[in-house]
């Protein structure tokens, strides 16, 4: 099984891995040429684009002028300990094993604006260009155009190498659009956690997001390896709806926050 998760807004570039061996992203000719154009906006160009503060746009705009290969633990930190947001606190990677992530590398994929694809030990660099930009590139008008033929072929790459069939996908609509299903060799497995509000479950954000994490981490931890096995997991009280559920989505529940 391959999954794939959502980048994060918030970063930590100070975290270090408990592990030695850090890894490089496998599409910076791509993510370089964003870097070429992002370079020519102005910190008002980026302000009005990605709709910041001046104060964000500067630092953004200070981070796409700094960007510079090679990424080296001294300036670059591995991307599962870099992002930080709900998803990364379901995730708690820094509590996980050396083995435990030895193994997300093989089967754990995080979707970027910047770097296509990313594995959690593939070193990166400060940024923020979330997938939904309407950033225009020799390839489009916005980065969904740029990405998708070549994020679709590298989760098909990856996924030949791992020898799986199933992508499990844990990452944002807005992410996910960056991906073109029905162009993968491989099952898609979507999943809703939904919670009891105001007389019936409904998907709140906040806590979506950190169950994504918190699932990741479930497969990791206990190997999972099919679909079937996924209807176990029961972290922070959520249960399998085998009602809600369908052949190529599950859903799962929960009546109150744990």
């Amino acid at each position: 099984m391959l999954m794939v998760i959502s980048p994060a807004k918030d970063l930590a570039m100070q975290r270090k891995a408990p592990v030695d061996t850090l890894t490089q992203p496998a599409m910076l000719a791509d993510a370089e040429q964003l870097i070429d154009v992002c370079r020519q906006l102005t910190p008002v160009d980026i302000a009005r684009l990605m709709k910041l503060s001046d104060k964000l746009a500067g630092l953004n705009a200070a981070r796409f002028a700094d960007w510079q290969l090679p990424f080296t633990a001294d300036n670059a930190s591995p991307a599962v300990f870099a992002f930080n947001g709900d998803v990364y606190q379901g995730l708690d990677a820094s509590s996980l094993s050396p083995d435990d992530l030895r193994y997300a590398q093989q089967h754990l994929r995080i979707l970027s604006g910047l770097y296509g694809v990313l594995r959690p030990l593939d070193l990166m660099q400060a940024y923020r260009l979330e997938m939904g930009t309407r950033l225009k590139t020799a390839a489009g008008e916005t980065l969904y155009a740029f990405w998708q033929e070549r994020i679709t072929a590298q989760l098909n790459q990856q996924l030949a190498e791992l020898g799986s069939d199933l992508l499990l996908n844990l990452a944002s609509q807005e992410y996910f659009k960056a991906v073109r299903p029905k162009a993968l060799q491989a099952r898609v497995l979507n999943v809703q956690f939904k919670d009891w509000k105001n007389g019936q479950y409904k998907v709140i954000s906040f806590y979506a997001k950190k169950a994504r994490g918190l699932m990741a981490r479930y497969v990791i931890e206990q190997r999972i390896r099919s679909a079937e096995q996924l209807k176990a997991f029961n972290s922070a009280g959520y249960y399998y709806s085998a009602e809600g559920s369908s052949n190529n989505e599950l859903v799962f529940l929960r009546d109150e926050v744990a």
